[in-house]
């Protein structure tokens, strides 16, 4: 491959403009292509998620391949994320032994071995589950639910859970109406408990793993218990409910979304219907968008998965977190494309500062770093379009959102390490329906009033 056109795909590499290789590759014909080439383009197809295509261009280099760690690396890179673990541990082996030491092939191949293990656990207790699935729902039909604790003191009492949580409650023909919908049988003790009060938010919002997931070392955490319904947000069959959570946002189809979590979406509690069927006793687990969705057991049934929830103060690290979070705004490099961006702003002095300026606050108010539909955050949505609507006037709907989470969500070391996207278009379709932005021929940008109060805010930060 020309030494020209390596430096590009380096510079395109380093920007995560991965894209521009594929389709500067795809423009020429692939009987031109050479062994660097192949490798190129899978390891961009890799960058992309698009493993599949990755693993399909690597095995047309397989034979020379065999000799070239960096090329058992990138299928095992591939396999992984594609949770063929074992494949992929033994690609990552060939990849150690021809490249002992190497940090990355050592990190990805430990954890290729760790998920190896767990997911022979997860089908050891699946098999062990169904094979005594009958048993299990005849003896949890016979028992009453909660009968050895009391949930007089179990729900917080909260206007927000009121609001988005809490339904009156549900009647035998709702119940069957929501599983018919659904299509799972609830459990008995999870109907019992809407019975009491139908959805809510628990005093107690923390239950222990024994592995680590995207929110802790030692625990999930949730925000709340969806109810039988759907009239409340936060309800099974409500706006932001099961079917949403799986058609919109990807979650696998093994049951129901119980619970939401503090992540905003990134990661939800579900009923696992996979061992029992659609009619039995499921079990609980926890379902993390962040790691791939990959799936974690928490407790064997729902009535268990309640009885083990504790009090978030038994893992109480938000000073920890919030001073992390300060030396993040303050200190942390920016995203390529957020330093691309404020290098062409002239209109404000020292635009890096002040949106470091404008972080903190978000931090110190909140306690993380994270933006919702609060005032700060709209702010900080406001800045981020203009910033890229500036440097790519062309911009549509469609690519911005594609490309917001290249700023800030997923900055790196400034960066929030997820988002919701739901904010985002709430906050568009708030700007757009005000006027302050405004579609022309396809192309969105702000008017220029708004621009100008935009810029006035900036200035006094």
């Amino acid at each position: 491959m020309d030494q020209s056109l390596i430096e590009q795909f380096n510079q395109w590499h380093e920007e995560d403009k991965h894209q521009y290789i594929v389709d500067k590759l795809l423009a020429i014909p692939e009987t031109e292509w050479d062994y660097e080439a192949f490798s190129r383009i899978g390891r961009a197809y890799n960058n992309l998620g698009l493993y599949e295509e990755a693993l399909q261009q690597f095995d047309k280099i397989a034979e020379e391949g065999q000799q070239d760690s960096l090329w058992h690396y990138r299928v095992g890179f591939a396999l992984f994320h594609l949770k063929r673990f074992e494949d992929a541990a033994q690609a990552l082996r060939s990849a150690d032994k021809l490249e002992a030491g190497d940090p990355n092939i050592e990190y990805l191949l430990s954890l290729s071995l760790q998920k190896v293990k767990k997911q022979q656990r997860e089908e050891l207790r699946i098999a062990a589950k169904r094979k005594h699935a009958i048993e299990w729902s005849i003896s949890t039909a016979l028992k009453i639910p909660f009968s050895n604790i009391s949930l007089d003191d179990f729900w917080e009492d909260s206007e927000y859970a009121k609001q988005s949580y809490l339904s009156d409650p549900p009647t035998v023909e709702l119940i069957h109406s929501i599983e018919e919908e659904l299509g799972y049988k609830l459990p008995s003790s999870y109907i019992a408990l809407m019975k009491q009060q139908n959805g809510g938010i628990p005093k107690n919002t923390c239950f222990p793993t024994e592995e680590a997931t995207s929110w802790a070392e030692d625990h999930i955490a949730i925000t709340g218990i969806m109810g039988i319904g759907r009239e409340k947000n936060y309800s099974l069959c409500g706006e932001l409910g099961s079917p949403f959570m799986i058609e919109e946002w990807g979650y696998p189809d093994i049951g129901i979304v119980i619970c939401d979590c503090p992540s905003a979406g990134h990661d939800v509690v579900m009923l696992d219907y996979r061992a029992c069927g659609r009619d039995g006793e499921p079990e609980v687990v926890h379902v993390d968008q962040e790691n791939e969705y990959e799936i974690t057991f928490l407790a064997d049934n729902f009535e268990a998965f309640i009885c083990g929830l504790v009090s978030e103060e038994e893992y109480d690290t938000s000073e920890e977190d919030k001073t992390e979070d300060l030396y993040k705004v303050a200190h942390g490099k920016f995203s390529p494309l957020l330093e691309e961006l404020c290098s062409q702003v002239s209109e404000v002095d020292q635009i890096e500062m002040k949106i470091r300026s404008i972080c903190t606050k978000v931090v110190e108010e909140k306690g993380h770093f994270s933006f919702h539909a609060d005032e700060l955050s709209y702010l900080m949505y406001d800045v981020q379009f203009w910033l890229y609507t500036k440097s790519y006037p062309n911009t549509n709907r469609e690519e911005y959102l594609k490309m917001y989470d290249r700023m800030i969500a997923f900055g790196g070391e400034f960066g929030q390490g997820g988002y919701a996207p739901g904010w985002i278009t709430e906050w568009l379709e708030r700007r757009m329906k005000e006027g302050r932005i405004i579609q022309e021929n396809g192309r969105l940008r702000f008017t220029e009033q708004f621009t100008t109060e935009l810029m006035n805010t900036l200035l006094v930060i």
